[in-house]
This record gives C-alpha cells, sequence and structure tokens, in this order.
C-alpha cells in the first residue's frame, strides 16, 4: 500500500488541489446566494434577460 502511494503521490496531490479548488467555488456560489447576489447572471441589464423572474427577488 505504502508503494502504491508513493508512486502516485504526484496524482494524488494534484486531486486533492483540484478538489480544494472546486470545493472554494461552490462554497463561493452558495454564500453569494445566500447575501441574495446573483450566481447565474452578471450582465448587469437584466431587463432583456430570460432568467430575470427567477434571478432576483422583486
Amino acid at each position: 500500500m505504502l508503494t502504491w502511494i508513493s508512486n502516485n503521490m504526484g496524482t494524488i496531490i494534484i486531486c486533492a488541489v483540484l478538489i480544494a479548488i472546486v470545493t472554494a467555488i461552490i462554497v463561493s456560489m452558495i454564500k453569494k446566494k445566500k447575501q441574495g447576489k446573483s450566481v447565474v447572471c452578471s450582465c448587469g441589464n437584466c431587463k432583456h434577460c430570460a432568467m430575470s423572474g427567477s434571478c432576483h427577488k422583486q
């Protein structure tokens, strides 16, 4: 088992870093959603957006 870990240490480290980055992005999106900020659209002109009804609270 230790031989397998030592042979694949680079892959394990890269996977751990990628998991940490994805987790940080998801946590950031959840925080923005709880604050009422838009997660889906960020164009600034919601008048013509098809998602304007579900994106922002009136």
